[in-house]
């Protein structure tokens, strides 16, 4: 989303080795305001061995918010993690330019290659521009930052399919409606680019219309690309969805539609599960519960589950085998079984902090456990959460359709 721009960098680390169950659960603070004025934007890759690199976007560490002048000073940092740190270490800046760069979006393709991008407000004629960079797994230059993917170019968020790379952005900015009136995105595109990121093709996804916040998911030869649709004199929006091809840039759309499924604004998350080769998709709609999809590779659906606890905005979905991990708005987490046409609520994880609403990424580590990592306006908040420690979901966890009277 558009954001106020400008500069910033020891580091607040909320830490819990194990969150238990049972564990208290943690509201976000009211009157914090715009919470993506500290940190916004966070994602991973693979290091070597069993140790991972996190990228996020921070006004500083600890983040010390916008500037005197209202502008944003925010910088990609990187840091590392293993399944023997209870927190991120090493943590630095990786890009640092005058205005803000963020959020910071990450994807790995087979190759081992790193795409990092976001939205920059350093020298951008038309105020921003999606750009990126391409590293190695050591983080060795391949294509550094800056490169543009497109100027005026914002909100992007990139995905491996294969050795390709693919951003799904959005382009230009129509003042008015969306979150506290501030406007929607002018539309939402693709880039597709070889595992070196030189340029292959662009596709219109839906151009020139007030669609945008754009979330996408990799599988092995197509791409998931999720977004919303600005709906005039409402407070939601409508959820949309196509499958693409990277290869001939040909889209799949739902029959029919998206359904009509209306959402919370940036309240929605997709990922691809390899164990059982669907895309997931969760989004809280408009009545305050979530609905995940399970999608093939040709955009069918194959599974739906529907009432569950809300989500919590701009969460990644984490995978770790058959099970999809999605932060709830309450303090959980929660743990959904999977398989290619079916879709169960296992359990419920208390987390140990707030979920902030600016980024959170889930690592999978060994059978059943994965490390969270959560932005926060006082910093990063870690955890590792073992499904042997899950509460069996309630009745009230899935609108009273458990255990209710035939």
């Amino acid at each position: 989303m558009f954001s106020p721009r400008g500069r910033g960098a020891q580091i607040e680390v909320v830490s819990e080795r194990h969150a238990q169950a049972g564990s208290i659960v943690a509201l976000p603070a009211p009157g914090v305001g715009d919470e993506r004025r500290f940190m916004h934007g966070i994602g991973w890759a693979h290091r070597a061995g069993d140790k991972d690199w996190v990228f996020f976007s921070s006004s500083g560490l600890p983040p010390r918010g916008a500037n005197s002048n209202g502008n944003w000073p925010h910088d990609v940092y990187v840091g590392e993690w293993s399944p023997q740190r209870t927190r991120l270490a090493n943590v630095r800046i990786f890009i640092s330019r005058p205005e803000a760069q963020e959020p910071v979006s990450v994807a790995q393709n087979a190759s081992g290659n790193i795409f990092v991008s976001f939205e920059d407000g350093w020298n951008a004629p038309r105020t921003v521009s999606q750009r990126y960079g391409v590293y190695g797994a050591n983080l060795a230059p391949i294509k550094p930052y800056p490169n543009d993917v497109e100027s005026g170019g914002h909100s992007g968020h990139v995905a491996a399919v294969g050795e390709q790379f693919v951003v799904f952005y959005s382009q230009d900015w129509v003042d008015g409606g969306g979150v506290d009136n501030l406007g929607t995105g002018g539309g939402v595109y693709v880039k597709v680019y070889n595992g070196r990121g030189v340029l292959l093709r662009h596709v219109d996804v839906a151009a020139h219309v007030r669609e945008w916040w754009p979330m996408i998911a990799g599988s092995p030869t197509r791409a998931l690309l999720v977004w919303q649709r600005y709906i005039p004199g409402e407070i939601v929006a409508q959820l949309e969805y196509a499958v693409l091809d990277p290869a001939t840039g040909k889209l799949v759309r739902p029959e029919g539609g998206s359904g009509g499924a209306r959402v919370q604004y940036y309240t929605y998350a997709a990922a691809w599960v390899p164990a059982v080769e669907r895309f997931v998709i969760e989004a809280t709609l408009d009545n305050g519960r979530s609905s995940v999809l399970l999608i093939d590779e040709e955009g069918h659906v194959t599974a739906k589950l529907d009432c569950l606890p809300a989500s919590v905005r701009e969460a990644s979905i984490a995978v770790n085998g058959n099970t999809a991990y999605v932060p709830t708005r309450d303090g959980r987490l929660m743990a959904l079984a999977l398989t290619g046409k079916t879709i169960e609520l296992h359990g419920l994880l208390r987390a140990p902090f707030a979920w902030g609403n600016t980024g959170a990424i889930g690592i999978p580590h060994g059978a059943g456990s994965v490390h969270f990592v959560s932005l926060s306006p006082t910093g990063l908040r870690e955890a590792d959460f073992n499904e042997r420690n899950a509460m069996a979901p309630s009745a009230s966890d899935q609108c009273g359709i458990k255990n209710a009277p035939e």
